[in-house]
């Protein structure tokens, strides 16, 4: 139903249409959609949180069979790790763990090394070895591989297939991550706005909201990683967030320590804003100047000190904590963050000032906070491009690793917001022109509250009326109510739209905000994926080659003769061109026992490189069972397996396979 506006002489027809949401409400849900939405996507479809220690070895390593156990297991980290007793598990055929449940810290210089022994005597079969870690930058990694002693087994051990980090857990925590990135920049770079760009702000009722509001999600956010914090590198399971055993061991950790340091420092921070919306807002609206600096010194001494600790319980804890310079990469992280801070959360300061009261806001104001932003972006510059450096090392990794992928999308954001930005810069410059036209607050008046609207005489005379009729009728008062606040809104709408300056101004600093809001999502991300310096470093060392499994190929046979008939089991480890790959082959009848022929052989052809046949230098070990030691094909492909089995001497038959060697 159309809305209806008292007139002298009319009475009014009820308004029983619902009140339109005031235009802040509506930009800030407009964001927290935008946010939500994006989260869902980069969380709710994206693997697992990717660990940033790698495994770059293993002894056995994966898919190896040797001919007799080995007296322990041990895995080769890319960087420092945090393990207990039950962090490596081998598995026997069946599922039952064999290990000594003893970790062998096998670490030295830098080499990262650890290890668990096995009792000796294990019999024939494939073992799996299940590992669980923590990463010097907080993160977990787990993993699973297999080896065979003597011969593959038909079956191997079942390990659970979610990854350490993952699954509902993992989900949360991550939103929590988000959250306390995004309350940290709106804290900060709310009390910066008020100090550095509008001192006036103290007094304003939506900034106050707004940094207050920040710093309860901050402190709440930093509860949840907290309590998430053991099921997350452990169980998996989201009841042990409630475990005070793990809660006890978490504190005992780095990641443990920062998020407690967080908590403290937010208790100091919650004195700063007593402060400064208390003393230092009280100054400023009775004018006692003196006071008011003295107070913005303290408060920009001991914020500055608080917001660094604040930043420094991230850089502590992750990526700058651990690889190259990390005496370098703790303080430049430090930096990095609270420039994000002060220029996204100052951003969204002056996007709620210029929703609730616009009129208020000078363009010397703005000006300032144009000032901080620039430097904010001159040094988000630096550091970004430091921190790259040490991350990425080179540049085929910006495209080859997920890490590089996700920071060049990083820096298309930051370059589209810098150039919103510049539109800001230029509706900023034509502010100070409109700031004699603009519409100022009416004195006496709440702010953010509705402005009263000027009625004739027999206006008034009905409104009489009306509020006599509400009198004897609380529905129809709520009735007038509805319809009274509407109308306001309405005029406040129109006088906060008719300075166009401001308005052009609004529009691009909403822009500039949703912008934020992607590139923080981005950079959380980023956060929890393995740097590209790392994952190349693990490419590099042969690891992934490792990580495949040999070759293994069945094949039966049938020579036609008496005792013509068996199969042939074939085991080429690691299967790898240009390297030493062995060899084992084993003979056995119908009936699954092992058995001798008078001749067997084995050779290896690659029509695509022209080579070949390479034949293998069989030697009978036992029973069925012949090896050969360094067999080398010299190029990777699609290679023809060639196998000649004789069990008589004019019982004979060829069967060839094609096989991949990597």
């Amino acid at each position: 139903m159309p809305l209806t506006v008292p007139r002298a002489g009319r009475r009014s027809v009820p308004y029983r249409g619902r009140r339109a949401a005031p235009p802040a409400r509506t930009a800030a849900l407009r964001l927290l959609v935008l946010a939500a939405a994006l989260l869902g996507v980069l969380l709710g479809g994206a693997a697992p949180a990717s660990a940033h220690a790698a495994l770059t070895g293993s002894s056995p390593a994966q898919g190896a069979v040797v001919q007799k156990a080995p007296p322990q297991v041990t895995l080769s980290f890319s960087e420092g790790v945090a393990m207990g007793d039950d962090s490596i598990r081998v598995l026997d055929p069946k599922g039952k763990r064999v290990d000594r449940g003893k970790l062998l810290d096998l670490c030295s210089g830098n080499t990262v090394k650890y290890g668990t022994g096995l009792p000796p005597g294990l019999p024939d079969g494939t073992y799996t070895v299940a590992w669980q870690a923590v990463s010097a930058d907080s993160h977990p990694v787990s993993g699973a591989f297999t080896f065979s002693v003597g011969a593959p087994s038909k079956s191997a051990a079942v390990v659970p297939q979610q990854e350490a980090g993952g699954g509902l857990v993992g989900a949360l925590y991550g939103i929590a991550r988000y959250v306390a990135y995004a309350a940290f920049a709106l804290l900060v770079g709310g009390a910066c706005f008020v100090l550095a760009c509008r001192p006036e702000a103290a007094r304003s009722r939506p900034v106050q909201r707004l940094v207050v509001l920040s710093w309860a999600t901050l402190t709440a956010a930093t509860i949840v990683l907290l309590l998430l914090r053991a099921p997350y590198t452990g169980s998996g399971d989201l009841a042990d967030a409630f475990d005070l055993g793990g809660l006890k061991e978490v504190l005992g950790t780095k990641p443990g320590g920062a998020l407690v340091s967080r908590l403290l420092l937010l208790a100091a921070a919650a004195l700063f804003m007593a402060v400064l919306f208390g003393a230092y807002a009280r100054a400023g609206e009775q004018g006692d100047d003196k006071r008011r600096k003295d107070l913005a010194f303290g408060l920009g001494v001991g914020g500055s000190v608080v917001a660094a600790g604040l930043a420094a319980t991230w850089a502590m804890a992750e990526h700058a904590s651990t690889g190259l310079q990390t005496a370098v990469a703790m303080p430049v992280d430090v930096v990095h963050l609270l420039a994000v801070a002060g220029w996204l959360g100052g951003l969204t300061a002056l996007l709620v000032t210029l929703y609730r009261d616009p009129a208020a806001v000078s363009g010397a104001a703005v000006r300032r906070f144009s000032k901080v932003a620039f430097g904010a972006v001159l040094v988000l510059v630096a550091t970004g491009v430091y921190q790259s450096w040490r991350q990425v090392g080179s540049w085929r990794a910006l495209t080859d690793t997920s890490y590089g992928q996700l920071l060049l999308l990083k820096v298309g954001l930051v370059a589209v917001l810098v150039g919103v930005a510049g539109v800001s810069r230029r509706w900023t410059g034509r502010l100070g022109g409109s700031v004699a036209g603009a519409v100022p607050a009416q004195e006496g008046t709440r702010e953010g509250a509705p402005e009263p609207v000027p009625v004739s005489s027999a206006a008034e005379e009905t409104a009489t009326e009306e509020t006599a009729d509400a009198a004897h009728s609380p529905e129809r008062a709520a009735q007038l109510a509805r319809q009274r606040a509407a109308v306001a809104d309405a005029r406040r709408k129109r006088v906060r739209d008719a300075d166009p300056v401001r308005y052009g101004l609004r529009r691009s600093v909403l822009a500039e905000s949703c912008v934020a809001v992607v590139l923080l999502a981005v950079t959380t991300v980023l956060t929890t994926t393995e740097p590209a310096r790392t994952e190349q470093a693990v490419k590099d060392s042969g690891q992934f080659a490792a990580a495949a499994r040999p070759v293994s190929v069945t094949i039966p046979f049938d020579t036609l003769g008496p005792k013509g008939k068996g199969t042939a089991r074939l085991d080429l480890d690691p299967a790898r061109s240009g390297q030493p790959n062995d060899l084992h082959l084993r003979i056995s009848s119908p009936d699954g026992t092992a058995r001798d022929v008078p001749e067997v052989r084995v050779s290896f052809t690659s029509k695509a490189k022209n080579l070949g046949p390479l034949p293998a230098a069989l030697k009978r070990t036992g029973t069925g069972h012949w090896t050969a030691r360094n067999v080398q094909l010299p190029a990777a492909g699609s290679w023809q397996l060639s196998l000649v089995v004789r069990t008589s001497d004019i019982d004979q038959v060829t069967e060839t396979r094609n096989v991949k060697i990597s």
